[in-house]
């Protein structure tokens, strides 16, 4: 499929009845691809940021989509690639109190795998810079 027909496609599937983790996964799916292809389409980033967005939204709306065992949250949550990219992506532009915000946000549905020391330590060090 074309990107631009992905995107086409994202939109019009979110208008289709659904569950929440039939959603999770048709955004972090064409967040993962817009990201893969970023180099030859550009243009999807900001998609890539809008699909992730909303992604985090709906994770934090509904946050037991995304545990490995309902029957035993303690288990932990899935892997949630979307935000892994939007956390990049938001690095790579250096929006690091963004990228911070999302992390702290993102910690509350993944858990460890979204801790960023460096990127509390990168806020610091603007906030000295600013001060």
């Amino acid at each position: 499929m074309a990107l631009d027909g992905l995107v086409r496609w994202v939109w019009e599937g979110l208008e289709l009845p659904g569950l929440p983790l039939d959603y999770h996964f048709l955004l972090q799916g064409a967040v993962d691809r817009l990201w893969a292809a970023r180099a030859s389409y550009p243009v999807g980033l900001q998609h890539v940021e809008i699909f992730a967005a909303a992604d985090l939204a709906l994770l934090e709306a509904v946050p037991q989509m995304a545990l490995r065992d309902r029957a035993r949250p303690a288990e932990g949550f899935l892997r949630i690639t979307s935000l892994t990219v939007l956390l990049t992506l938001l690095e790579q532009e250096g929006a690091v109190r963004e990228a911070l915000a999302l992390s702290r946000r993102a910690q509350r549905i993944g858990g460890e795998a979204f801790v960023r020391d460096d990127l509390e330590a990168k806020v610091a060090a603007l906030e000295g810079e600013d001060g």
